[in-house]
This record gives C-alpha cells, sequence and structure tokens, in this order.
C-alpha cells in the first residue's frame, strides 16, 4: 500500500482516542466521509486516510498538571495515500503534520514510507564504510574536534588551532557552527589553509584528519558555494540543517557536483524535539529523516553531557541512523556536548564502535592544551576496546584528563 504511515502521541481531553484518530485522518485528507455520497465517496476512496491502529497509555499525573486539565494519552498510527503528496519533504509534512501540529498536544514520533516511496530519497552519499574508507580506520570509534573562539579571529589563528587538533589524533576537525564566511576566514581560503596544515600534519604524524568547513549563506547561493568548496579541494560539508531545512539538504546531497560527505548539525532544531508533548521526536527528525535526506553525519545530544537527551531517545536516534534494514547507507552518529575522555567507555557502550566522539572544551581544555586533549581521548578508545580501566592507563595526558573531569564511567568495560 503506496503511502506514509505516521505515528502520533495525542493527548486527548475527550478521552476518546479512537474518535481522535478518526477526527485526524479524515480532517487531513478528504476532509469529511459519512456525510458524503455514495459515488463521491467512491471517487474520493483512493485519497481517504485510515486509522491503522488506536494504543491506549497509561494515565500520566505529570501531564495532567503541566495541560492544566485530565487527558487521556495514546499512539495512534494513520495511512496516509500516496496519491495525495508528491513525493518531497515539504508535501509530506504538509499532509502529515501541517495544520495538526498547531494542536500543541500532539507529538509525531516516526514515520514509516513505503518502499517505493523510499526510493525516491538519496540518503547519505558515503555512509559510515565510505568516511571510513577514506580514513582508513575501520576498527574504532572515530574521534572529532572543534574549532573554538574563531570569530573575530583570523586563518592563522585558525591554521594553529587545526594543527593542535591534529596532531593530536583527531580524525575530524569541524568548524563552529556559528562561524559563517567573513572577511577574516572566507571560505575557500579556511579550506586551502586546512588542506596545507593537514598534510603536514599527515607527513610528519601519519595521521590523517579531515576538515568540515560550515556552509553558509543565502538558500539560493548554497550549491554554488558548495560546488566552489569542492572545486577548493574541501573533505567535508557542515551544514546547519534545521536552520535551512531537510529539504535543501536532501537537494545538496542529490547534486553529483556536491561530491563529498555532508555532516548536519541540529541547531535550530530544539524548537521541534524538545517537548514531550508536541513537536517531532528526536529519532525521526535527527535520526531517520536525517539519513533518508542525504547526512552522512548526524549530530545530536549525548546522554551525558551538557545538553542531554534521554538516553533512551538517544539510543533510538542512533539506531535509526545504522538501520541494516534500511535500504540505505548508514550515517555516523555523533553524541555531543560535554563529552570528555572520561565518558569514553560509556559512549562505546552505549554506541558501539559505530559513531563519533566529538568533544569541543574536553579537548581545548585539556591542561596540555588541544594535542594532549586529543591524545588523552585516543588513549581513553583504546583502553576501552581493550578492556582496560582507564585509571589504570599508562598515559599522563589521559590521567590529567580524568584528574581534571573526572571518570564518571568508573570500571564500565565495552
Amino acid at each position: 500500500m503506496s503511502g506514509i504511515i505516521a505515528t502520533y502521541l495525542i493527548h486527548d481531553d475527550s478521552h476518546n482516542l479512537i474518535h481522535k484518530a478518526e477526527q485526524i485522518a479524515l480532517g487531513l485528507t478528504v476532509g469529511s466521509w459519512t456525510h458524503l455520497p455514495h459515488l463521491l465517496q467512491e471517487q474520493l476512496k483512493q485519497h481517504k486516510g485510515s486509522v491503522i491502529s488506536v494504543e491506549e497509555l497509561e494515565n500520566n499525573e505529570k501531564t495532567n498538571i503541566y495541560l492544566d486539565k485530565k487527558v487521556k494519552r495514546g499512539l495512534i498510527k494513520i495511512h496516509y495515500p500516496s496519491a495525495n503528496f508528491s513525493t518531497d519533504l515539504p508535501a509530506i509534512f504538509t499532509t502529515v503534520f501541517g495544520k495538526l501540529s498547531l494542536d500543541g498536544e500532539i507529538k509525531l514520533i516516526d514515520l514509516t514510507f513505503s518502499d517505493d516511496i523510499k526510493k525516491l530519497f538519496p540518503g547519505p552519499k558515503f555512509g559510515i564504510n565510505g568516511i571510513r574508507n577514506t580514513l582508513k580506520v575501520h576498527d574504532r570509534p572515530l574521534l572529532m574536534s572543534i574549532f573554538k573562539g574563531m570569530i573575530g579571529r583570523n586563518i592563522g589563528y585558525l591554521k594553529t588551532q587545526l594543527r593542535d587538533q591534529a596532531s593530536g589524533g583527531v580524525d575530524i576537525v569541524k568548524d563552529d557552527e556559528i562561524l559563517f564566511d567573513n572577511p577574516l576566514t572566507p571560505l575557500s581560503e579556511r579550506i586551502r589553509a586546512g588542506k596545507e596544515v593537514l598534510q603536514s600534519v599527515y607527513e610528519t604524524y601519519g595521521h590523517k584528519t579531515l576538515y568540515a568547513v560550515n556552509l553558509s549563506g543565502r538558500t539560493y547561493d548554497l550549491k554554488e558555494k558548495a560546488k566552489q568548496a569542492v572545486a577548493a579541494g574541501a573533505d567535508l560539508l557542515l551544514f546547519n540543517a534545521f536552520a535551512y531545512g531537510l529539504d535543501v539538504l536532501q537537494a545538496l546531497a542529490e547534486d553529483d557536483d556536491i561530491s563529498i560527505p555532508i555532516m548536519a548539525h541540529p541547531a535550530v532544531s530544539g524548537t521541534y524535539i524538545a517537548s514531550d508533548l508536541y513537536g517531532f521526536s528526536s529519532s525521526l527528525l535527527l535520526g531517520k529523516l536525517l539519513r533518508y535526506a542525504g547526512a552522512d553525519f548526524s549530530l545530536f545530544p549525548s546522554p551525558y553531557g551538557t545538553v542531554a537527551l534521554k538516553q533512551e531517545e538517544a539510543l533510538s536516534l542512533a539506531k535509526s541512523l545504522t538501520d541494516e534494514n534500511e535500504p540505505f547507507k548508514r550515517s555516523f552518529p555523533v553524541p555531543s556536548a560535554g563529552i570528555h575522555p572520561g565518558l569514553v567507555p560509556l559512549l562505546i557502550r552505549d554506541f558501539g564502535q559505530q559513531c563519533v566522539i566529538n568533544a569541543g572544551g574536553g579537548i581545548h581544555g585539556h591542561p596540555s592544551g588541544a594535542q594532549g586533549g586529543g591524545k588523552a581521548f585516543r588513549s581513553a578508545i583504546d583502553a576501552t576496546l581493550t578492556n582496560i580501566p582507564l585509571h589504570e592507563v599508562n598515559d599522563p595526558n589521559l590521567q590529567a584528563a580524568l584528574r581534571l573531569w573526572g571518570n564518571p564511567s568508573g570500571e564500565v568495560k565495552a
């Protein structure tokens, strides 16, 4: 059955979940049904939304207090026929959640696409395997770090930061998402300077590092700027996917001339995912849909850091990025925010080896600087993969990091 099944978490003060589900199914498709003449019903049958299932959930008193009324909670699934929409994300969002999103008490949990619709989405160009092949790293999580304090700084400062991070063993260094094109560090110059530094580090240490440059500007200029970045030799594009929209991400991913991986940053996504009562689920927005639209990496808050997702949400999100049952290449989960070396055993326990460990302050704030921070992370990763407790590792960089940030994982093993 061609179409999309939407799963919603609803909070209904009429206490009639079945009626609520039927209202949604009709309201977002043909509008009404029982009062239509039989002939018109036959004509519109292929467009009618249908209720697949209704599941009542336990009462939640906290929700009742927050809403200042008693509601019945439930999960409902509704099928929307593909005849109703063009197969692009804006049309799909408007169909399944357009005016319904204004309700304020309904959360879109998941979208299940029929196979014929999935085929119209690109998925990642490179995915986990492609990135690993580029770096020639197949047996551990990747390590990523972030430029810090670049606003108002010049190319020379960028080169120094990049060299320190890469020489510490970091696999990927990304721009800060708030570093936009500017006279001090223009896009093409950042790329050329980065290539020069990373080639030097490779020749000195034998370690390959990729640089993710932030793609920014007006929407209609993005494709041309992305192609300029590719021509300048960019390794990766960092992209604020929710500031621009998933359809823009898809357009970049589908362009054969934009032949490098895309890293999706979650900036602005909190406006969609933060509430338990409305908006989108994080696993749908930062997981499944980013992967469908073509992101090779998805950054999202880890369960342990400064801007934490609930653990079950973060794990569900990561699963949606790497689910082998999907026809797309896998996207790299990148749990982020507040990550330091003492958290590495927890990260590997929860996300396995198919993830990117992403740190900002956990690298730059190391007592020996960013190079020492990178080395501390690499030691923590190696120790965890060989089941050696971090406090037993004979590496002054790692021990300095543990003294500074602690070792919350304790004796957690991989």
